[in-house]
C-alpha cells in the first residue's frame, strides 16, 4: 500500500470547496500510484465540514477509512495550527475528525490558536494518532517544545516539499528528531494539488483499514519511505500551479473548469 500521509483535498484554505476540484485531485492521485492518502486537511479552510460530507456520501467504509470509486483509501485527518507556531497532523474516524474540528471553532483565527498542551489535552480524549508536521520548515517552533510535550507525539512527518527543498538537511534533521524521540518518521507530499503526488510516500506491504493497525506497523517499522527522483521538479511545478490558479480565480475565472478540461 503505497500510502501519503499529508494531503489536503482543496487548492487553498480560503477558496470555496469545489466537488469537480476533490474529484479531479483524488483521481491524479490514484493515477499517481498512490493507493492511499492521509487527508489531513487544515482545521481552519473554508468549508472543512462540507469536504468531509462530500466524501461521506461518495464513498465506502472499510475499518476507518473511506474508500472511494477509483479504489483510492482515505484516512480522515486534520492539519492544525498551535499558538507556539507550527502545524499538527491528527488522524481518526470520520466522525471524530468532524468533532474536533467542531470543537476547535473558537479557535482557528490566527491570535486564537491554542498552545500545545491544550490542545494535545483535546486531542488525547480521542482515540487519533497525532504527528509533528514538517517540524523544521521555516516559521515552526516544534523543536524548541519542551521534551516532555514533544514526547506526546506519535509520529513525525518528513515532507515533500521540505525535501525537494533541501534533501540532505531535512532527511538529517527529520530523522534526527524521530531517533531523539523514538518515534516513528513517515512521509507526506503536502500537495494541494495534483503535481505533486507521488514525489514521495510510505509504502507498506499489505493494504491498512484502521488506524490502530497503521499505529502498530508504523512503529514496528514495517514500510518503507520512497523519495522520486523528481520531486524538487514536482514541488516546484506544483507551486507555479497554485500560484497560476488562484490568480485565476482571483481574476474571476474558473480555475476548475480549465484543470478539467471543460473551458472552452
Amino acid at each position: 500500500m503505497k500510502l501519503d500521509f499529508h494531503t489536503h483535498g482543496k487548492l487553498a484554505k480560503q477558496l470555496p470547496f469545489s466537488t469537480h476540484y476533490t474529484d479531479w485531485l483524488f483521481d491524479e492521485a490514484k493515477a499517481a500510484g498512490l493507493d492511499a492518502l492521509c487527508l489531513t486537511e487544515h482545521f481552519n479552510t473554508l468549508q472543512f465540514d462540507e469536504l468531509y460530507g462530500y466524501l461521506l456520501s461518495k464513498s465506502k467504509r472499510e475499518g476507518d477509512t473511506l474508500v472511494l470509486e477509483n479504489g483510492l483509501r482515505i484516512f480522515p485527518g486534520m492539519e492544525t495550527d498551535i499558538a507556539e507556531g507550527g502545524h499538527i497532523l491528527t488522524l481518526g474516524t470520520a466522525e471524530t475528525i468532524l468533532e474536533l474540528n467542531r470543537r476547535l471553532e473558537p479557535n482557528k483565527a490566527r491570535g486564537n490558536f491554542l498552545p500545545f498542551e491544550k490542545l494535545m489535552s483535546l486531542f488525547r480524549e480521542y482515540d487519533v494518532l497525532v504527528g509533528a508536521a514538517h517540524p523544521y520548515r521555516e516559521g515552526g517552533h516544534i523543536p524548541e517544545l519542551p521534551p516532555e510535550q514533544l514526547r506526546q507525539f506519535d509520529f513525525i512527518d518528513l515532507n515533500g516539499k521540505d525535501i525537494a527543498e533541501n534533501r540532505e538537511s531535512t532527511e538529517k534533521l527529520v530523522y534526527a528528531l524521530g531517533r531523539r524521540l523514538e518515534k516513528p518518521v513517515v512521509s507526506g507530499s503536502d500537495t494541494h494539488q495534483a503535481v505533486q503526488y507521488g514525489c514521495i510516500h510510505t509504502d507498506f506491504d499489505n493494504d491498512i483499514t484502521t488506524v490502530e493497525e497503521l499505529y502498530r506497523q508504523m512503529k514496528a517499522g514495517l514500510y518503507r519511505i520512497t523519495v522520486s527522483e523528481q520531486a524538487a521538479f514536482q514541488v516546484k511545478t506544483a507551486g507555479i500551479l497554485k500560484r497560476a490558479l488562484k490568480e485565476i480565480h482571483a481574476l474571476g475565472g474558473d480555475y476548475v473548469k480549465i484543470l478539467s478540461g471543460l473551458a472552452g
